[in-house]
């Protein structure tokens, strides 16, 4: 196949085709090379000659992606109603020529933060309190929970609600991504995991007066499964020293037993493993209960918010593969909003998780953590965040959650003592 007049063939020396590209890309119109670009750009081999077609990055993020939304089953549209944000809760400054609306970093954010961002503080809560008494057992083990790390601002209504509920990082601190919403360390090689934490950890969380605890970590590309047998392993020592073969009769009952007596319910926030099938396999059998991997924004918006090595198509894959492993599984995913979506592009986003067998979504406002990641395009009213919850139960979601302070593990132990207790009481023989 002969390449393109007006694009370079990239021989031995690629310096100096890069410079003949960009005088030719410069010497026409920049709305015209795109689209010439969108229709003949390949990255290819030849291989006969074993050189490739050469397209500056500049111009390949403009291009256009291909659609990959999830085909709608029986799920009727409709048009959800908006909850108009005022001038001062939404920036003018991240639409592009078409009035699309997408985030960037370093653009102005809307004026001051809206008067729904209030929460308890913390430091209110009384000396004997089940928040202070987990946060020193965490800080002496010198373990590390998102919660902390993230000033997460509903730790004290999670810590110290009567389902309390942690998040710890697995893992390391460092990741080998680098999403623009997320301030997390990154690098390209990570230290080696510690191969005594599965154990540790689960004997650690064992002894603490929680019912749901969620496992969560970086990225981890350098690792041949992402970390998925690790993961495993801390689950499979947490169901050894928790079972869940204890009948509760009541969920007062279950609050009545001693803390290392109670049935503990594990949740795993996990990464796409890169769609490595087998990782997932390994993680969604090896007895958790909740299956977590986020989708952080609608499919528009992956591009600019989400690290390259992750997208759209293939978080909802792994999301249906774990389902189909373990179909006893709860699956559950999560929307950041507020970075320039619309409503329908949200409604289409929990139609394609519907579709890929989701249980579980939360939505809650994105709010950016250094000046250095992506700015908010949007404050998210709270009745939109209310519109949000009904269709999503409306469309047969077992839980919704949705609020500007939500993150994806909040309240998570309600919930699921909750769903469990009943399920149990509905189905309970006797002895």
């Amino acid at each position: 196949m002969e390449a393109p007049s007006n694009v370079v063939r990239v021989g031995p020396d690629r310096q100096s085709a890069q410079v003949a590209l960009s005088e030719t890309l410069n010497a026409e119109p920049r709305e015209a090379c795109l689209g010439f670009l969108a229709q003949t750009w390949r990255y290819r081999t030849a291989t006969a000659s074993r050189s490739t077609w050469f397209v500056s990055s500049r111009f390949r993020n403009a291009l256009p992606q291909p659609s990959r939304t999830a085909p709608n089953r029986g799920l009727k549209r409709r048009t959800v109603p908006v909850a108009r944000a005022s001038p001062s809760e939404r920036s003018p400054a991240h639409a592009d020529s078409g009035g699309t609306a997408y985030p960037r970093v370093g653009a102005p954010q809307p004026a001051n933060r809206p008067n729904w961002f209030r929460v308890p503080a913390v430091g209110a809560l009384r000396p004997d309190s089940r928040f202070l008494r987990l946060r020193e057992s965490l800080r002496a083990r010198k373990l590390s929970t998102v919660c902390e790390e993230a000033q997460c601002p509903n730790i004290g209504e999670c810590w110290n609600g009567e389902h309390a509920t942690a998040t710890i990082m697995l893992l390391g601190d460092t990741c080998t991504r680098g999403c623009r919403f997320c301030a997390v360390k990154t690098a390209a090689r990570p230290g080696p995991p510690d191969p005594e934490e599965p154990m540790n950890v689960a004997a650690e969380v064992a002894s603490w007066d929680i019912d749901y605890v969620v496992l969560t970590s970086v990225d981890r590309d350098d690792l041949p499964d992402g970390g998925a047998a690790h993961f495993a392993r801390t689950v499979q020592y947490l169901k050894q020293l928790r079972p869940q073969s204890t009948r509760v009769s009541s969920d007062q009952d279950a609050q009545q037993m001693p803390p290392t007596k109670r049935p503990l319910f594990v949740e795993c926030l996990v990464s796409d493993f890169a769609g490595n099938t087998d990782a997932v396999r390994c993680l969604a059998t090896s007895g958790l209960d909740v299956y977590a991997h986020n989708l952080e924004t609608v499919e528009r918006l992956q591009q600019y918010v989400r690290d390259p090595r992750a997208n759209y198509a293939q978080s909802l894959f792994v999301l249906r593969l774990a389902k189909e492993f373990n179909p006893q599984l709860v699956t559950k995913s999560s929307l950041m909003l507020g970075l320039g979506e619309t409503p329908q592009e949200v409604l289409q986003a929990m139609r394609d998780l519907r579709d890929h067998q989701v249980d579980v979504v939360t939505f809650g406002q994105y709010l950016r953590p250094t000046p250095h990641h992506l700015s908010v395009v949007e404050w998210i009213h709270p009745d939109q965040f209310a519109t949000y919850r009904k269709l999503g139960e409306e469309m047969g979601f077992l839980y919704v959650a949705s609020g500007p302070l939500v993150r994806s593990s909040y309240r998570a132990g309600e919930y699921m003592m909750t769903r469990l207790v009943e399920q149990r009481q509905q189905f309970a023989t006797p002895t």
